[in-house]
């Protein structure tokens, strides 16, 4: 999208050259980086040639200032508020350092930014799996801030859906499992909490042969006692 209007970017090549300059955005992709993200297989006679004409229809979309040729390569030159990537990791950033209250907006802003899955177009593309990882590592990072912040405002019962959905979802995030025990617990549920530490133990030793980590277990220690710091604002 350029100055609010969508731009008819076709092509896989053009997709996949775009998609590899927007993630070393602002950092320059040699000619040798490009030729091996756009012909990871099989590199034609005329690669470099080929890589010019596509970085040129390129420039023409979306502009001669936007597209940089340097000594090694090639550079887009955007505005961190222009990638929608580099718009959430700033809204993350800022979220935790601000009160709860706007924590949860922020974080709420951030996470609307997600539209599917990152770089669905060249998901299997090797240049793409390590940015892909960490992208969809921070958002499971923000959705665990997001709770973990909505409970210190006391909203247990309303968020138990949400996380029972996100444990399914994430099932090995340890993190996800401990916000619903303590979601469960302040509801009223302190059976179900205890019950969901005792699925992901036997989750961990039957399938990894594993024990859960100690902090979960204290958790689930102090549930069982009905410790007061799990009271709302305490925990």
């Amino acid at each position: 999208m350029k100055g609010g209007r969508k731009l008819p970017l076709k092509g896989k090549l053009r997709r996949t050259l775009l998609a590899s300059l927007l993630v070393s955005a602002r950092d320059v992709r040699t000619v040798d980086q490009l030729i091996d993200d756009l012909w990871p297989d099989r590199v034609p006679a005329a690669a470099r040639a080929s890589l010019q004409n596509l970085v040129s229809g390129l420039r023409r979309l979306l502009g001669r200032d936007l597209l940089e040729t340097t000594c090694g390569g090639y550079a887009l030159a955007v505005h961190e508020d222009a990638v929608d990537a580099s718009r959430f990791e700033q809204q993350v950033r800022r979220a935790l350092e601000a009160p709860v209250g706007e924590k949860v907006r922020r974080l709420e802003e951030a996470l609307a930014l997600w539209r599917g899955s990152p770089l669905i177009d060249v998901r299997y593309e090797d240049f793409a799996q390590g940015e892909i990882r960490r992208l969809e590592e921070l958002r499971v990072y923000a959705l665990e801030e997001l709770i973990d912040a909505k409970l210190e405002l006391g909203a247990c019962a309303t968020v138990v859906p949400e996380l029972q959905r996100l444990v399914h979802d994430f099932p090995l995030r340890e993190a996800l499992r401990m916000h619903l025990m303590v979601a469960l617990h302040r509801s009223g549920r302190s059976v179900e909490a205890l019950s969901t530490y005792l699925d992901w133990r036997e989750t961990l030793k039957s399938s990894w042969d594993l024990e859960p980590g100690q902090t979960i277990q204290q958790l689930w220690d102090n549930i069982r006692l009905n410790a007061p710091d799990l009271e709302v604002g305490r925990g």
